[in-house]
């Protein structure tokens, strides 16, 4: 049984794809996907998001703001407020990403640190985004006293120092789709790497499908193709893939409902 450790499901295109919300549920229970977890990217849209999903509990909610959806000011006692409910697991969606928004690190940085300071308040792990901003996103973990409340860095597209720095810390690393694509030599390399106790699978649905439904909208369901493709890099056996990542679930979120 294979968790999606971070998905979107209120960012579906259901018209797309020609479901509604229960069907896509089971789709991820006929793929033996028995948990997930919809990552918030907006305070604002966190009551919707959370209410959409709440009948379901086979999903798990955190609550954060994405860098790319921040304005000026962030508002760090609002994010407290709704990340102390109990249905929330994590913090996060937060981080940097220097790539589409190289203009606002300073407002970016200051809402990472704000999400930092929550989380260690919560004691609620962290989900971690980073593009182009390795040595930022690493050095505020790291003078923010991130790994008092761990975390992980989700969808990760970096480096072997990025991926090792961030072990230290004692986050975990998850891997998506992008490491089923033909490129992907170098993630790949980083996988053979990273140690099977501090990894997780997901599908950042409805982005990133995986090979062999790249070109589709992404559903947590497609999670089994990303561990088929882990455990071949990893050269284990898929069912055994499954239960070490859905083990790391339920360590770094003990508060999922699974």
């Amino acid at each position: 049984m294979f968790i999606d450790s971070h998905c979107h499901l209120d960012r579906l295109e259901l018209e797309k794809l020609g479901m509604d919300l229960p069907a896509v549920l089971k789709a991820a229970e006929h793929a033996s996907v028995q948990h997930m977890l919809c990552v918030s990217v907006s305070l604002q849209e966190f009551p919707e998001m959370a209410a959409m999903v709440a009948q379901y509990p086979q999903v798990s909610v955190s609550c954060g703001e994405h860098p790319l959806h921040q304005q000026e000011s962030f508002d760090q006692v609002l994010l407290k407020t709704l990340a102390a409910a109990p249905n929330v697991v994590a913090v996060g969606e937060t981080g940097l990403d220097y790539f589409y928004s190289p203009d606002n690190k300073t407002t970016q940085q200051r809402a990472f640190v704000s999400h930092i300071q929550v989380a260690r308040e919560l004691n609620k792990p962290l989900i971690v985004h980073t593009r182009e901003a390795r040595a930022d996103t690493i050095s505020l973990l790291t003078h923010e006293g991130a790994a008092d409340c761990g975390g992980v860095l989700h969808c990760f597209t970096e480096d072997w120092d990025t991926a090792k720095a961030a072990l230290d810390l004692g986050f975990y690393i998850s891997f998506s789709g992008i490491m089923t694509f033909r490129n992907a030599d170098p993630l790949r390399d980083v996988l053979k790497k990273v140690p099977l106790d501090r990894l997780l699978i997901e599908t950042d649905s409805p982005y990133l499908a995986p090979v062999p439904y790249r070109g589709k909208t992404n559903q947590p369901a497609y999670v089994a193709a990303v561990a088929q493709a882990v455990a071949t890099v990893k050269e284990i056996d898929l069912v055994e893939l499954a239960n070490i990542t859905s083990q790391n679930f339920r360590k770094l979120f003990p508060l999922a409902r699974c």
